[in-house]
């Protein structure tokens, strides 16, 4: 499964280092993923829901928060509001390069980050929390035991959190004490999703219920039985990845996990058109047939996102394919050994002085190169035929005949 590297900016101009989990299929929908307080993107709860997102076709951006993991900036200086902040330059990444996000996905104080978020990123529909409490002013009993040292004596102290110790300052004690109510969760307008364990350790399974209450409808909740907060078992993890998968699909109109189509997005195609539209403000390119759908793309090198092959590649697959296709229908109805065909192909730009039969005189001239691998019983005379036959297929023939190509605006 393709998994792209991101970067981007917070708003103090620090980079923020992230990883996007691309389906190998179709992407139907692209989501943003909150961990949980004091963790990173590469907690395991995250990478399994993420990539089994992606198995399903939802891509889903990942990234750590500002001073944590692999991103810049100092933990000390960040609060719950510069959590939200880093949301909301994360699905504006996503828009900028990909697609806006239209699911987002919060695990923990994630979750309590996610709904105060959601109002800012206009593009959502639905949001998920997973073990989240209701609001970030929750945390603070993480550290209740030093929170006058923090606000009376020093301004700061070092606190022990999940075994690792993070300086807490002033700021962010007074900074969380604003995101005390519930008022914003009844105001969200979007389609809510919550997922608890009633086992949960960590984040009490009372706060499921205050987020479900405050909330309107449509909302959705499903207990997590067995599970602990972090979701440290796989199973716990692909089952969560499962349910929102499935739920998604009534609210992003995307196919779901069964692939049962939904009312879907995908435009109509006549047969024998091809429409192909812009994903990105880079190369990204979504094609349509009537009945298939596939992404062109740029390689990283060349400042594209790699989600699928470039042009010039589309090019050479169609004409490998029709190659292979034409040399089979030959060798079933001459009843050949042919028991499989390899055809690889690669182009070239090339100086017409190394061209021995080419009919231009100078510059350059393209050059496709196709070398074929025959697996069979098979006469050298029968290897010679399918080798000429593999110069007849209709692509073949289109490359070398005179092409004309119009193009008008729509």
């Amino acid at each position: 499964m393709p998994r792209v590297k991101a970067s981007f900016k917070n708003t103090q101009g620090e980079c923020l280092s992230g990883l996007l989990e691309i389906p190998d299929t179709e992407t139907k929908a692209y989501a943003l993923f909150a961990h949980c307080f004091t963790c990173s993107k590469d907690i395991a709860a995250a990478s399994r829901i993420t990539r089994a997102l992606a198995n399903k076709g939802i891509a889903v951006l990942r990234f750590d928060f500002t001073g944590l993991g692999n991103s810049d900036g100092d933990f000390a200086n960040t609060n719950f509001s510069s959590n939200i902040s880093d949301l909301i330059q994360a699905a504006n990444h996503l828009e900028e390069n990909y697609a806006a996000p239209v699911m987002i996905i919060g695990h923990s104080l994630g979750g309590a980050a996610v709904l105060a978020a959601a109002h800012s990123i206009p593009s959502l529909k639905a949001v998920v929390t997973i073990g989240a409490p209701s609001t970030g002013h929750h945390v603070e009993h993480l550290f209740s035991h030093a929170k006058e040292e923090i606000v009376n004596n020093n301004d700061e102290a070092l606190v022990d959190l999940a075994g690792r110790q993070f300086k807490i300052k002033k700021q962010f004690v007074e900074d969380i004490n604003t995101y005390n109510d519930t008022t914003h969760i009844g105001q969200l307008d979007k389609a809510l999703l919550v997922l608890h364990s009633p086992i949960d350790e960590t984040v009490a399974i009372g706060e499921a219920a205050k987020i479900y209450s405050a909330a309107k409808h449509p909302k959705s909740f499903i207990s997590l039985d067995k599970a602990d907060h972090l979701l440290s078992r796989r199973e716990d993890s692909e089952y969560v990845a499962s349910i929102v998968s499935s739920w998604a699909a009534r609210y992003l109109e995307i196919t779901d996990v069964n692939h049962e189509a939904s009312s879907g997005t995908a435009p109509t195609i006549e047969s024998g058109h091809v429409l192909v539209t812009e994903q990105n403000k880079k190369f990204t390119r979504k094609i349509y047939t009537q009945d298939h759908q596939l992404i062109a793309d740029e390689p990283l090198s060349a400042s594209g996102s790699n989600l699928g092959p470039n042009p010039y590649e589309l090019l050479l697959a169609a004409l490998g394919a029709c190659t292979s296709m034409t040399m089979r229908m030959y060798a079933t109805r001459k009843n050949l050994n042919l028991d499989n065909i390899e055809v690889t192909m690669k182009h070239d730009h090339i100086h017409v002085e190394d061209c021995s039969d080419c009919d231009s005189k100078t510059g350059l001239v393209d050059k496709i190169e196709k070398t074929i691998k025959l697996e069979g019983k098979l006469t050298d005379a029968e290897r010679q035929r399918l080798l000429e036959i593999a110069d007849m297929c209709p692509v073949h023939k289109t490359l070398h005949n005179e092409i004309q190509i119009k193009s008008q605006l729509a």
